[in-house]
């Protein structure tokens, strides 16, 4: 059935990074057409997609959602341009992404983006015509290619913020306690002693 190829992609679609939590929320998915093939099992979504679980937001005009006979999942979302937000595990900050084409497959644990692809996690962005996500190893890999437009110039793009420095954690204060080998102080002779 639709509910539960779609709910088994998505328990798997998430990066290694993206908020666990997200797992265990009830899917939410519009669309103006849903196509099912059981016997292949594929799913097409179609006409103003938008699929929410937790922080996790996909969107896009066309989603298709397979899954091979040994239960991995992939997917593929079109647009003009599909769009993905999800928050990353541990911190108060969101991975966002954008491109014509963005692929899932949950055999390689991999995202790819194709066409006017673009990221940005925090304020840092990286900008191409393909980027390539692997979540096992957290390796980016992003590739230029011919600008679609005069303005474009086919090259990667990058803006990576400096990285505040983390201030070390006070130290405890240092408690003095009396030397065991010293000799006590010296008393002052008394007046008129010789």
């Amino acid at each position: 059935m639709v509910g539960a190829l779609v709910l088994s992609f998505l328990l798997t679609v998430a990066p290694a990074a993206a908020e666990k939590a997200d797992r265990s929320k009830p899917i939410h998915l519009e669309a103006d057409r849903v196509t099912v093939d059981d016997a292949k099992q594929v799913s097409v979504f179609e006409g103003n997609v938008v699929l929410t679980q937790g922080t996790l937001v996909i969107k896009g005009s066309r989603m298709e959602l397979r899954q091979d006979r040994e239960g991995f999942k992939s997917g593929t979302t079109w647009g003009n341009l599909a769009y993905f937000r999800q928050k990353r595990e541990g911190y108060d900050e969101y991975i966002e992404g954008w491109a014509e084409r963005i692929e899932y497959d949950g055999r390689a644990d991999k995202v790819q983006m194709f066409n006017r692809a673009s990221m940005k996690r925090g304020q840092d962005e990286v900008r191409g015509n393909y980027i390539s996500y692997d979540a096992a190893s957290e390796f980016f890999q992003v590739i230029g290619g011919k600008p679609s437009s005069p303005d474009e110039s086919g090259r990667v793009r990058a803006v990576i913020q400096p990285k505040a420095k983390e201030t070390p954690p006070p130290q405890p204060p240092v408690s003095l306690k009396p030397a065991e080998s010293v000799a006590p102080p010296r008393q002052p002779a008394a007046a008129g002693a010789k």
